[in-house]
């Protein structure tokens, strides 16, 4: 399995826009996810496939390119692309059957990281399946697709089974933990921030941005609040023996002692 380590902010670009690469990868943003589907017109295609090849390997941050999905025409060239840039991760959208994945690696030729986008309900149905093909790293969530096949509202108490299924299943399987997806609402940073904040309650290590300007929020959705990181000191500091303790009235023992480590590491990473 390759070394993957999942993304807190990655951040989609246009392939078509070129000239928006440079600002991505010098953005704050700790990947980028360089576009090749839904953000590119179908007359675009071949376009932003050069401009990925041309450009990719010339940034500092990691790069994911999301090709378009299998069946589609453009599909088989998109891989023949990516195969010769080293280093640069695959998501595949549309992520339904094993086979395909299995396919698009075998294509590759090379070893990558696969990120499955799983965005339908035949996705969420065969994600054990998916999740245990070799070059699968993580898995990411197409929320705002996921809906439109199931035909329900994009809100959390709906979506609330399907992220649980995906994280859950994802540390089953030992994958990293899997990244959230987008908020389409770019009018407030305070609501990007909440549903950052609601996706690491749950178990999710990253949300992808659409926008710069998502960035910072999604950053601090996933940074521990100061009360966690006072709370997680004090319960480290006083179980420093390992043996059960009480501290300011808790009961703290190994998971809680681990949790609070836990805490402090991604305090110091976000």
């Amino acid at each position: 399995m390759v070394s993957f380590v999942t993304p807190v902010v990655p951040l989609f670009v246009p392939g078509s826009r070129p000239e928006r690469f440079a600002k991505a990868d010098s953005s704050g943003a700790d990947t980028v996810i360089l576009d090749l589907e839904d953000a590119v017109a179908p007359g675009d295609k071949e376009r932003a496939r050069e401009a990925v090849v041309a450009h990719a390997t010339a940034l500092k941050s990691p790069v994911v390119v999301r090709v378009n999905a299998a069946g589609t025409p453009w599909h088989e060239a998109d891989i023949d692309a990516v195969r010769r840039l080293d280093g640069v991760s695959v998501m595949l959208p549309k992520a339904e059957r094993p086979e395909d994945i299995a396919d698009m690696t075998r294509h590759m030729a090379r070893s990558v990281s696969v990120i499955a986008l799983v965005e339908s309900a035949i996705g969420l149905a065969n994600l054990p399946d998916i999740l245990a093909t070799s070059g699968v790293v993580t898995v990411a969530f197409g929320s705002v697709d996921f809906s439109l096949d199931l035909g329900c509202a994009h809100d959390r108490l709906t979506l609330f089974a399907a992220r649980n299924e995906i994280v859950w299943r994802s540390r089953a399987a030992g994958r990293t933990a899997p990244i959230d997806g987008v908020t389409t609402d770019l009018s407030s940073p305070e609501i990007t921030e909440d549903d950052a904040r609601h996706a690491m309650k749950m178990g999710f290590g990253g949300k992808m941005a659409i926008h710069p300007r998502q960035i910072e929020p999604i950053r601090n959705g996933f940074r521990p609040s100061e009360n966690d990181i006072i709370w997680a000191r004090d319960i480290v500091g006083a179980a420093s023996s390992g043996e059960a303790v009480q501290v300011n009235g808790e009961m703290v023992d190994r998971p809680v002692i681990e949790r609070a480590r836990r805490i402090l590491c991604r305090a110091a990473s976000v």
